[in-house]
């Protein structure tokens, strides 16, 4: 009984919910695509354009890396094309076998249609990831609008950026639910007013979970997902 009672501590109050703005890597894909890409395809590709150690080119990227970290520049594959002299879009088509959609995400976006609730995609990723990942999944077929930080102008993390998408798509943040992978953008999204939030418990599938304690966590969407009346 007290097993069901902290379950259903996770499961939002959706009577109260008529928007969900939803995270794409890490939250409705599997962040280990992202991981592989970055840690370990860019690296290979990276120490073979320059003849460098795969140690020497990851210890060259890791640095460059952190510098981005937080901004708008870190998601931009144009960006890291030009940084890197390397076409990482072609680099990313290299790997795409990897994209994967994660278990339940379909069917929960489906009782989303379902119960009336709008399916906002709110994603860091850059235009062109966004492309070839909706062209390797079925994800944008159960979506209502997808928008994408670089047309907003800033990441995420930073509060303003919750203002700009108002202006652009206008909800209730009294009466809308965030779910994402990244602590530090659940945390920007309640300064600004956001009043349910949910974060992914294990974005990465390879990757065994260190949940945040400060806000509830999803396991499985399917625990999680309205019933239609």
């Amino acid at each position: 009984m007290c097993k069901d009672v902290t379950k259903n501590l996770f499961i939002p109050p959706w009577t109260e919910i008529d928007t969900v703005l939803l995270d794409m890597d890490g939250t409705l894909l599997d962040l280990h695509f992202d991981t592989h890409f970055w840690l370990e395809h860019v690296p290979i590709r990276y120490a073979e354009a320059n003849s460098l150690s795969l140690e020497q080119a990851r210890e060259q990227l890791m640095i460059r890396y952190r510098q981005a970290e937080g901004k708008l520049e870190w998601y931009c594959i144009d960006y890291w094309s030009d940084q890197l002299k390397l076409n990482i879009e072609t680099l990313k088509q290299e790997v795409d076998h990897l994209i994967s959609v994660r278990p339940d995400v379909i069917s929960f976006l489906e009782s989303l249609e379902n119960t009336g609730k709008r399916r906002v995609l709110v994603t860091n990723a850059h235009g062109k990831s966004v492309s070839l990942k909706m062209s390797k999944t079925p994800i944008g077929n159960h979506l209502d609008e997808i928008i994408i930080a670089h047309d907003i102008g800033l990441p995420k993390e930073h509060e303003a950026f919750w203002d700009r998408l108002q202006q652009k798509l206008p909800f209730s943040p009294a009466h809308t639910l965030l779910i994402d992978d990244s602590v530090n953008v659940l945390q920007s999204a309640e300064k600004y007013g956001i009043k349910y939030l949910r974060a992914v418990l294990q974005p990465n599938s390879k990757i065994n979970p260190d949940p945040d304690e400060r806000y509830l966590h999803i396991d499985r969407f399917a625990d999680i997902a309205p019933l239609a009346k």
